[in-house]
This record gives C-alpha cells, sequence and structure tokens, in this order.
C-alpha cells in the first residue's frame, strides 16, 4: 500500500459463528453462500487472510460489521443476545489489530427498547464508530416511531448509522422479481437491483415522516451510491410540499447523509455523488467480500483486487485534498472523537 493517500473501507462484512447460529435455528434465509464458498471463507476470516484482501486492494483500514442482514430478523430475545454477543466479539478482534480494524455494532432492533442500550454499551465500552442497521426490521419500516429512541441515542452519542439492504419483502418480491428465467429472480431482488430500491424508499420514508426533522444532527450513512435515491432526487423533490418538511429535500441529503460507493467502481456514479452531495460528505467501501472476484456461477461481482480499489479513488477527477478526504478525512471527522480501541 502507499502513504500518499490513506483509506478507510467503511462496509466491510464478517459472519461471526454466533449470527450463523441464530439465523440456522430461526430459519433466517440470508442472500448467501454455501460454507465452502470463497465469499463464506472470506466473510469467516477475520485474521490474515482478510488483511491480505485488504493489502491486496489498497485499503488501510476496514471497519467491520455483520453481514446482512444481522440481527435484524431474529426474534427479540435472540437478537439481544446474539448482538451483545457479537459486539464483545467484535471488539476482540478490533483490539487485537486496532491499527487495521475497527468496527459498527449490531443493534437488535426487534427490541427496541434493547436497542438503545446497546449501542450505547458498544459505542462507550468498546469505543464502536457506529452501527449497522439493515432497513427494515421484518416488515417494519426504518421510519418506525418505536426506532426514535435508537435514532436519539445515535444522535447524542454522535455516532453515524450505516443502512446497508435486504431482500425486500416476499410479496414485493413475488410481483416484480418472480417468474424470469435461468435463476434471475432472486439475483435481480437483491443484490442486481431490488436490495437498492428497498432501502432507498426506507431513506425516503425517514426524511418524509419527519425522523431527521426530530433528530436534525443523526447522521446516516448510504452506500452503493446513495442507494438509487440520489439519482432521481430533483424528480423526488415534488413531493416535498406535501410532506411539510422543515427544508428542502436535498439538504437532508447534503446535512444528513454520507455517501460511499460499496465497492461499485463507477467514475459516473462518483462524478454525480459529489456534484450531488459534494466531496465533504463522501466516504470510502468495498463492501467486503462480496465485490472481490467474481462467482463460479458466471454472477459477476465487482472484481476490486490487485489495487483496483485504490486506484479508483487515486484515479477520481478531484483535487488530491478532496481525495484524502474521501479516503480517510471525512471520516475521521465523522468519528474522529471516539476511542478507537478501549480496553475491552
Amino acid at each position: 500500500m502507499g502513504n500518499e493517500l490513506h483509506i478507510v473501507g467503511v462496509e466491510e462484512h464478517v459472519l461471526l459463528p454466533v449470527l450463523r447460529d441464530a439465523w440456522a435455528r430461526a430459519g433466517v434465509q440470508p442472500h448467501r453462500y454455501g460454507d465452502d464458498h470463497p465469499v463464506t471463507r472470506r466473510l469467516q476470516d477475520v485474521g490474515d487472510g482478510r488483511l491480505a484482501d485488504m493489502d491486496d486492494q489498497g485499503i488501510d483500514v476496514a471497519v467491520l460489521s455483520l453481514t446482512s442482514p444481522g440481527v435484524q430478523n431474529l426474534p427479540a430475545a435472540d437478537a439481544v443476545s446474539v448482538a451483545r454477543e457479537a459486539n464483545d466479539t467484535l471488539a476482540e478482534i478490533v483490539a487485537g489489530n486496532p491499527r487495521r480494524l475497527q468496527a459498527f455494532a449490531a443493534i437488535p432492533t426487534s427490541a427496541p427498547e434493547a436497542a438503545a442500550a446497546e449501542l450505547e454499551r458498544a459505542v462507550t465500552r468498546h469505543g464502536f464508530r457506529g452501527a449497522m442497521l439493515y432497513g427494515r426490521t421484518g416488515d417494519k419500516p426504518a421510519d418506525a416511531p418505536e426506532f426514535d429512541d435508537l435514532y436519539a441515542a445515535a444522535e447524542r452519542l454522535r455516532v453515524p448509522l450505516h443502512f446497508h439492504p435486504q431482500a425486500p419483502v416476499q410479496a414485493v418480491q413475488q410481483a416484480y422479481y418472480s417468474g424470469l428465467p435461468d435463476g434471475l429472480g432472486p439475483a435481480l431482488a437483491t443484490a442486481g437491483l431490488g436490495w437498492y430500491y428497498d432501502l432507498g424508499v426506507q431513506y425516503l420514508r425517514m426524511i418524509f415522516s419527519g425522523v431527521f426533522d426530530r433528530h436534525p444532527d443523526l447522521q446516516v450513512i448510504a452506500g452503493h451510491w446513495g442507494e438509487v435515491i440520489l439519482f432521481y432526487l430533483d424528480h423526488v423533490g415534488v413531493l416535498q410540499g406535501m410532506a411539510n418538511l422543515q427544508r428542502p429535500l436535498a439538504d437532508y441529503f447534503r446535512q444528513n447523509f454520507w455517501v460511499a460507493g460499496s465497492g461499485t467502481v463507477s467514475e459516473r456514479y462518483l462524478r454525480w455523488t459529489a456534484e450531488v452531495v459534494g466531496t465533504d460528505r463522501m466516504l470510502y467501501s468495498t463492501d467486503y467480500p462480496y465485490t472481490f472476484g467474481t462467482r463460479p456461477d458466471g454472477f459477476p461481482f465487482l472484481d476490486t483486487s490487485r489495487g483496483v480499489a485504490r486506484s479508483f479513488l487515486e484515479n477520481a477527477p478531484f483535487t488530491e485534498k478532496e481525495k484524502a478526504d474521501i479516503g480517510s478525512g471525512n471520516w475521521e471527522r465523522l468519528t474522529g472523537h471516539l476511542s478507537a480501541h478501549p480496553s475491552i
């Protein structure tokens, strides 16, 4: 890795045994691969293999988070205990290599009364840089009133909430993505397109139902170049009068959102994001390991190996200061007040 540009990846996933076992008990069927698949092996590797991949991509620091949908679709009692154990395990992993690793907390949103408490514990005890959420909790959207205490806690603690997509509800999958040949339906419903529309709608719901008006300092990280919404923001803005918003719609994205590309190495998306929210609201991520290599069945992942993650940012059409801000400066501005690795 070069020393000129320090890069922090803020969407770098892990699969811990406690989560895998909880999914099995609850019958949760996440969008993932067999136990012997390279993606699964990389998800479970928090040691030398992951560090080697980080070096290969040109990533200096990885902010670890549970792979989607985390604990959010577990029964409430299970979600609380699994989130706590997962966060303690993540803290041990980070403490073993604090120079290269940080973490986002897992939050048991199916038990809203415990969600804010677990966020506070993860931040104040473990020094986590925020939390990773996954849009809906079961059939409850992210703007449901019972999550207000969690958002208030994040605002008070001054930690960001990174939202990650999960598969649309079954009724949507059946209506919009079923009946396609060659197994395309499930792929289109998830990593192909459906994930991003589903989460983009969650963001709009949060804005239109007043989450950010009640919590004006709440900070949200959006991956995948804003989950589609940035590309339709001018059009959606015609609804802001109906919603009785306290600010223009675009201002919420420029004041409450930070945007990263999740390994999608598209210069067009990069430029568009900079135009809409500004380089001072952009972060960096690789969506590891989902963008690392190509699946044997031919489903393409964006290949961020061989230093492409680094070279993409190095070759971006920005000033050196703007590149440095996107690589790590904005992240430090957002979370640098937090302890990186307290004793656990």
